[in-house]
């Protein structure tokens, strides 16, 4: 996605190309091949989902053809994860590399380990406080009920006369992996009735895939992790240069 000459130029592939992708499953498919891939295209050349479909079906509201919409059904479907991972901006990492991910960007620390190191702010704890929990045996837990992000907010004390830039925290989350994206849901008014955009459900990937699986990588270190993906995108996409990539995936540690 760019702008020329003030107006949003969507990159992808005409809609007869043979090799454009055309429904979700597949480009979940593409994702679990790749390892990883954001939304929109970026320095990388073809390192996006926006490249590999139709710049014709963005926007339309149609699930089986619409890219935007897609990331709302790959969300709920957790056969992958979804989140705001590459620069600040979405895309989607597959099971078999978010432990590399998380062992990277966390710098080999649970959030509470990183609290208590003086790592992370009062900000963030409030709203992982809300999303994580302990029980009578000192084991995490999480909410039973979704809790969609306009309501986190809220919970969190953020908004007027309360903290400031609720976005900022909950993207430097995401960009932590201590927060995913898990669904979308449109708020409810008091009749009853769904109305406006949807709004995203946060979680931590503990709550839904375990934190065994997720944490799979902490016995290496984050520097490790960090390679194993940058060499993974030199092999899909030879052509990026450094200082893209560094944009994308952040500073080795």
């Amino acid at each position: 996605m760019a702008i020329e000459d003030g107006v949003w130029i969507m990159r992808g592939l005409d809609r007869n190309d043979p090799y454009r992708i055309r429904t979700w499953q597949e480009l979940i498919n593409w994702i679990n091949e790749v390892g990883f891939l954001p939304l929109f295209a970026n320095g990388v050349t073809g390192f996006s989902a926006e490249e590999h479909v139709s710049p014709d079906y963005w926007w339309t509201g149609i699930k089986e053809e619409d890219p935007w919409e897609w990331r709302e059904i790959i969300a709920a479907g957790h056969q992958v994860a979804y989140g705001k991972f590459f620069d600040q901006k979405a895309g989607f990492i597959s099971l078999e590399w978010l432990p590399f991910f998380v062992n990277y960007r966390r710098d080999g620390y649970d959030f509470d380990s990183r609290y208590e190191d003086g790592l992370a702010n009062r900000r963030e704890k409030k709203i992982m406080d809300i999303l994580t929990g302990r029980d009578e045996d000192g084991d995490v837990t999480f909410p039973d009920d979704q809790i969609l992000s306009t309501e986190l907010k809220k919970k969190a004390g953020f908004g007027k006369g309360g903290d400031k830039n609720y976005p900022g925290i909950v993207t430097g989350l995401q960009m932590q992996t201590y927060l995913v994206i898990t669904d979308f849901h449109k708020r409810v008014n008091k009749r009853g009735e769904e109305y406006g955009m949807p709004v995203s459900v946060m979680l931590p990937p503990e709550a839904v895939w375990g934190y065994e699986k997720v944490t799979a990588a902490y016995d290496e270190s984050p520097a490790e992790s960090y390679d194993r993906i940058v060499c993974r995108i030199r092999d899909n996409f030879p052509g990026a240069n450094d200082a893209d990539i560094i944009k994308m995936i952040g500073k080795r540690p």
